[in-house]
């Protein structure tokens, strides 16, 4: 009897317990991530069909209000609200940025895209659909780095190939000024806003003014460069 309650009382192993734990686990993650692509996937071929239905018409721009909000119509009284006028809109300039449904990248999710939709230049979005794919940024991440500019702040020190090379991976960061940001600090040193600096003038310029730079980064962003 003792022996039965004392096999009983015995917990698994914690190997164990962490393999069985990571099963369930991955297979969560791995629903998720398919349902992600199945609604980015539905959302365009939406878009694709109010595109080509649109077509028909001799007044297209007429004819696709139409077509747009008497879908809306029916498609929210069965389906609900995810399928208002608005969000057909947005399906329609998705396949319209995105004609190619092999291109879509499985790591963005529906979110993220929407974000990406709103960005009117060319350049710039495939900038941020790069960055977003290659570091796992969440969509909050994504529009945090939208608002504040980066794309913007990193053209102010680089040219916009060299910005879209390193986003596709297509050569690596050389230079300091690749990584220096902030406008704030390049009007500091006294660099004017060029498409390329050298390494030694990024230095040299610190140097000289090396007091006032620090003053400038303030406490924390001194101690952020030795993070």
């Amino acid at each position: 009897m003792d022996e039965m309650t004392n096999s009983n009382d015995m917990s698994v192993s914690t190997a164990f317990y962490s393999d069985i734990k990571g099963i369930i686990l991955n297979a969560q993650k791995s629903a998720v991530r398919s349902v992600n692509t199945q609604r980015v996937l539905m959302y365009w071929q939406l878009g694709e069909r109010i595109f080509v239905e649109e077509q028909h018409g001799y007044d297209r721009a007429e004819y696709g209000a139409y077509i747009v909000k008497k879908l809306a119509k029916q498609l929210e009284a069965e389906f609900g609200s995810g399928f208002s006028v608005r969000q057909l809109e947005v399906c329609r300039q998705f396949y319209r940025l995105y004609p190619i449904a092999n291109a879509l990248r499985s790591q963005l999710n529906w979110s993220q895209y929407r974000l990406l939709i709103r960005i009117d230049d060319d350049h710039k979005r495939e900038y941020y659909e790069l960055e977003a794919s290659n570091n796992g940024w969440t969509g909050r991440e994504l529009e945090r780095q939208i608002n504040s500019l980066l794309y913007e702040r990193l053209l102010l020190s680089n040219d916009k190939e060299a910005v879209l090379a390193v986003a596709r991976k297509e050569r690596t960061v050389e230079s300091p000024t690749e990584i220096i940001k902030d406008p704030m600090v390049l009007e500091f040193l006294g660099l004017k806003r060029e498409a390329h600096y050298y390494e030694k003038d990024i230095e040299g310029t610190i140097i000289k003014h090396m007091q006032e730079f620090l003053l400038e980064m303030g406490n924390d962003g001194f101690c952020s460069c030795f993070v």
